[in-house]
Order: structure tokens, then sequence, then C-alpha cells
């Protein structure tokens, strides 16, 4: 016969921890008592109180000044209050995962949420959390979110918050989120069970399935263990379930080729030893040495250690991980990543294989804070290193604007970037940069002095010349381009067409007569340009952009002829008389003769740049494109002979 046990059997962190505080305060002397029983284990609570550990059952059984022990379950705020109103120490061994419930459904009742908890309503975890709200409702499944949706339509629409018992089934959790989800407008879910009931449910069937006889070991109270007894049974033809070693009959087991052992979550290692060690008698072969399992089992963590867990829940603010060991681990939001703008559910997934960093051990609370970032620190130096040997491309954030420059994170690492090497022009503000995703060039590590120095500018500088190549390697005139206005000059605007600038000028920006770029284009505008000419030696690329299928002369004359009276824009000024724009490339001229019906010194005696007005068109010289124009045949109301039309 050969024995297979389950790597998950007995305690889990959290009895463990509950299991512990009792000793201690059983060594420290003091009167101390549990509220109680803190496991589901009559053999660990016997154990205790040969220790010392005395047993009450309602805070009102204290003795003034008597520590009472919160058992792993937890308790609600009103029995806190109680025996704080005696006078009594506590000494809180709710297990790391409830009490994390107890501060959800508080603070989601303080905010004005209904608290659901989905769970065995007579269980002492439920009775516990619920305990910590005003109007909690306990459902047991989804039946009874079902029910309890349809006694009031207006339940739909009310702040939720749904918890579910620690030690919950998955299947029960899922098809109630999958109704919640479906049913309420304002839900807020919070994926609270435990992940090493579902590892150790998980295993015990797995090993269950291959196995000719389970043996189960726990206590006959514990809700815990008699579910892995189900489970088993559904699929395993023989089931032992026992609390101690006593009860087993060896001869039951004989002729059982496999034999698979598991143990509930209030089972300790000297009862599964005791088991053990009676089946080694019988010269049972344990696949795996007790020892062996202890060792995991109860392991010790230490700062500064690299451990490896599976991540259990996500929260908005920490990352739980299981780490196979007594303590409860934590990542802070904080510590997974450097990178301000990613969502923690792009990193990492309930069921992941996470390696971290201990940065702290609470060995009185059993919680352990871990750190992704500080672990990614360490190997990011390595890459950067190599990345500064091997001329990469590297990408971080830029999380800061420091003096003298910007610093970038990568993967933990922080990078300085000089103003020079930003790739902003000298009167831009550094600031923008901030938060943004940046790629550059390591040019300096000092790992001694943890400095390193990056060039975002070089990055740049190389990707524009390999655009510049592509776009020297196939421009021709014509060629349409879409750029952006880089800078402005008196005489036109350059237009970066992806790597090459090319200059458009003034008048070909619009056919409209200008003074200035500005009022066509601004910087940073995408404009739409084609090429006039180039020459690849001297590296100049002419561009236009007014549109050359709208010819103005055609637009003119297709709606005016002479006598047409049109409103116009006074353009400039000539001391011989004023131009005006008729239409957008068409200009005609206001002979000084014609602008008043009386004799003037000058055109700005009467008119202003910019000034609109009503002229009568009164010649229009088709072979040479000229128009001349006038004011005064409006004003006398009668005909006018051409006005000599002068540039």
């Amino acid at each position: 016969m050969r024995v297979e046990l389950a790597k998950s059997a007995g305690f889990c962190y959290g009895v463990r921890r509950a299991v512990e505080l009792a000793e201690q305060a059983a060594q420290s002397g003091r009167p101390c008592a549990m509220l109680g029983p803190i496991i589901h284990n009559s053999s660990v609570i016997d154990y205790l109180k040969e220790q010392g550990v005395g047993l009450i059952q309602s805070p009102d059984q204290a003795p003034a000044g008597t520590a009472v022990i919160i058992r792993s379950h937890g308790e609600g705020r009103a029995v806190h209050q109680a025996l704080a109103e005696r006078g009594c120490p506590v000494i809180d061994a709710t297990c790391p995962n409830v009490s994390r419930i107890h501060r959800i459904v508080e603070e989601a009742e303080g905010e004005g949420r209904q608290v659901l908890i989905i769970g065995m309503s007579d269980h002492p975890e439920v009775t516990a959390i619920a305990g910590w709200c005003v109007h909690p409702v306990v459902l047991e499944g989804e039946e009874a979110l079902t029910q309890w949706l349809e006694e009031d339509p207006k339940r739909r629409e009310i702040p939720v918050t749904m918890v579910s018992q620690t030690t919950s089934t998955h299947f029960i959790w899922t098809k109630c989120v999958e109704k919640a989800k479906k049913e309420c407008t304002n839900l807020k879910i919070f994926d609270t069970i435990c992940n090493a009931t579902y590892k150790r449910q998980s295993e015990a069937q797995a090993l269950a399935a291959k196995s000719d006889a389970m043996v189960v070991i726990g206590g006959r109270e514990s809700s815990n263990t008699r579910r892995l007894a189900e489970l088993c049974k559904a699929l395993c033809p023989m089931v032992v379930w026992i609390e101690r070693a006593a009860e087993l009959e060896p001869s039951t087991l004989y002729r059982k080729a496999s034999i698979g052992i598991t143990a509930g979550a209030s089972t300790p290692e000297w009862i599964i030893k005791e088991v053990y060690d009676k089946m080694s008698d019988e010269n049972i072969e344990i696949e795996e040495s007790f020892a062996e399992m202890l060792e995991k089992s109860i392991k010790t963590l230490n700062t500064g250690e690299k451990v490896t867990g599976v991540v259990t829940g996500i929260t908005p603010t920490e990352i739980y991980v299981d780490l196979g060991t007594k303590h409860a681990g934590y990542i802070p939001v904080s510590e997974l990543t450097d990178d301000p703008t990613v969502k923690v559910e792009d990193l990492v997934k309930v069921g992941d294989e996470i390696e971290t960093y201990v940065m702290r051990v609470n060995d009185q609370e059993g919680v352990v804070t871990l750190s992704k970032k500080r672990l990614d620190t360490v190997k990011s130096w390595e890459d950067v290193e190599q990345a500064k040997e091997d001329h990469t491309t590297v990408e971080g954030v830029v999380t800061e604007e420091n003096k003298g420059g910007v610093v970038v994170s990568i993967k933990g690492v922080r990078v300085f970037v000089p103003a020079s090497q930003t790739g902003l022009p000298r009167e831009t503000p550094m600031s923008q940069l901030v938060k943004q995703h940046v790629r550059l060039r390591i040019t300096e590590v000092n790992r001694a002095r943890k400095r390193v120095v990056g060039s975002i500018r070089a990055v740049e500088a190389e990707e524009r010349a390999a655009k510049a190549a592509e776009v020297w390697a196939n421009i021709e005139e014509g060629k349409r381009y879409t750029g952006t206005v880089k800078s402005l000059t008196s005489y036109g605007a350059f237009v970066d067409i992806g790597g090459v600038d090319g200059m458009v000028h003034i008048s070909e920006l619009s056919w409209s007569r200008i003074k200035h770029p500005s009022e066509v284009v601004s910087v940073g505008d995408t404009v739409e340009v084609y090429v006039i000419s180039f020459d690849p030696e001297k590296k100049k690329i002419s561009l236009g952009m007014k549109d050359r299928s709208q010819n103005p002369w055609e637009v003119f004359t297709g709606k005016y002829q002479v006598g047409d009276v049109a409103n116009v824009r006074v353009v400039k000024l000539m001391t011989f008389g004023a131009f005006a724009e008729i239409v957008p490339g068409v200009d005609g001229l206001i002979h000084i003769s014609q602008i008043a019906d009386h004799r003037i010194d000058k055109p700005g005696d009467v008119l202003s740049e910019g000034q609109m007005v009503d002229v009568k068109i009164i010649d229009i010289d088709y072979d040479h494109k000229k128009v001349s124009l006038s004011i005064r045949a409006l004003l006398e109301g009668g005909e006018e002979e051409s006005a000599p039309v002068e540039e």
C-alpha cells in the first residue's frame, strides 16, 4: 500500500496564528480565556485548557482584567465593546482574511451602502461579520438573493456591497455575483473567499479521484472538515473521517492500493503525525515524509527574502497572496508597480503565480507585507546595465521634474534625463513630460552610486533620421503628406512631414492675401501639404498647402461680371488706390479717383486695411486677370468709365 498526503492538509495560517496567540497568552502567566473555542478541534481546546487557557461563552463571563482571546472566526463590534467595558484586554486571533471583511462591511455601511453577506447564517464567521453592521442581509445562495431582490424591486437601485464567507464555495459565490451584476445598478463586489479553503478542497478532490480510500482528519464540529469529507465521498469509494489516530482501524485499509490523507484547517500537525505514526507501525509507506510536510507548513519568513506565492484576491488597495505558510501575504498597490497609469488587473490576476520580496513580517498578526516592485528593481538594474552595453532602447514613465531635467522610472530604477536630452524645445516646460511614457537610451550607469543617466533625444534623433531617409527615398513632386507645423516665420511655415521639415511659403498657405502665416496656421497644427519642389543635395523641400483644384479666377468669373456690386475687404493701401479682395485669390483695384465722389489726397483718408466696403465692378481684363472697382459709382449712382489698373 502507498499513502499520499495532501500538501494543504492541516492548519491554515489563520488557525495556526490563533493557536500560537493562545499559547503565548498561556505562557505569559496572566489570566486568559477563550471566548468560545478558538478553533473547531476538541483536542486542541483540551490542550490549551491544560496550558491554563480558560473557556467562556459570553463576555459577561469574563472576570475583570482577564485577557480574552477572540477566536479565528472573529466577533462583532458589540462583543469588543462589552469586553472593553469589563476592562478585559483583547487578544484578537481573528483570521486576517476575516478581519479584512469586517473593515469592508463597516466602511460600506458608513458610506450608506447595503451590505450583503453570502454564507451560512448560523456560521460563527458570518455572525461576526454581521456584527460589524447595523442592517446586514445574510443570504445563503443565488435563490435567496433572487428572493430578496424580488421582495422589493427598489432594492435593485440601492447601493449594494457584497462579500462572502471565507469558506463559501466558488460555485455559490460565482452564481450570486452573476445574479447581482444583472440585477443591481449600484454594486460593489469583494471576493473574500479564502483561497486556502479552495486550494485545500481542490487538492482533496484531486487526491480522492485517484485513491482507493481517503482518510479525512478533523473535528466533528468543523464545517470545513465536514465539507472535505463530503467532497471526497463523491469521488472515492471509501472515506474514513476521524478526529484522532485512536479512531483509525488500519485493517479497514488493507488491500487498498492507494490511500489519500487530508485534514481540515483546524487539525494540528501533531494529530496528523499521530495518524502517520500509526500507519507507519502498520508498514504503510508514506509518499512524503511527515518531517518534510511539517517543515513546509510552518515555514517562517524573513525580511529581504524572495518568496513565490499565488494571487488569491485583488482590491483597489491591496493584492492578497497565498505563500503556503502560516502568514497572510499582502502587496500594497504602491509596491506592485511604479507606473501610475497602469491598472492592477492588467498586471496580475487571481490564480497567477507571483515572485515577491518580503518587506516586513508581523508574526503577531500573522501578516507579511510584500513588494513586487522592489524585487523587480533588483532585476531591473541588470537590465539597465545590459541596455547600456548593447545600446538598446528602453521604456519608462517620467515620475518627476528634477533640477536640470526629469526622472524616468524604468522598472523601479531612477534614470536622470538632463534637460538638453529631453527632446523638448528650451522654452517648453519639462513638467509636461511627467506621467508620460517615454523611450530612451542609457548613456551612463554607476550602480555603486545608484546613478543612471539617459537620453530621450538620442532615441528621437535616431527615429527621425530613419524616417527622414524613408522620406527622401520616396519623395516626388505633387506627393501629398500629412504633416505637423513645427515653427512659423514672417515668410512662411515649416512643416514636419515625417522626419523632414519642408517650407510652405506664405504665398502658398492661402489664396487670400495674408500678412503673417499665423493668420492661417499655428504651431502644432496637423495640415495636409503637397510637394512643389525639392533639392536632395541641399536637403530643402518646398511645400504647398492651398488647394490648387480651386482656381480663384474661375470662381470669380463664374460669380461676377462687369456692373455687379460686391462686398469686398480692403487688403492693401497704395498711393494710387487700394487693393480689395473680391474672392480668396482675386483682388481688384479701387483707383484713388474711384474711392470718393470728391477729390482726396490719399486712399487712407477714406479707407483702412481690413475694412469691408461695397464696390461696383467697372472693368474686367480677362487676358491679364485684372479687375477695376469703384466706390464712387455707387455713391453717384451713375456709370463710370474704367479706371486705370495699376500695381
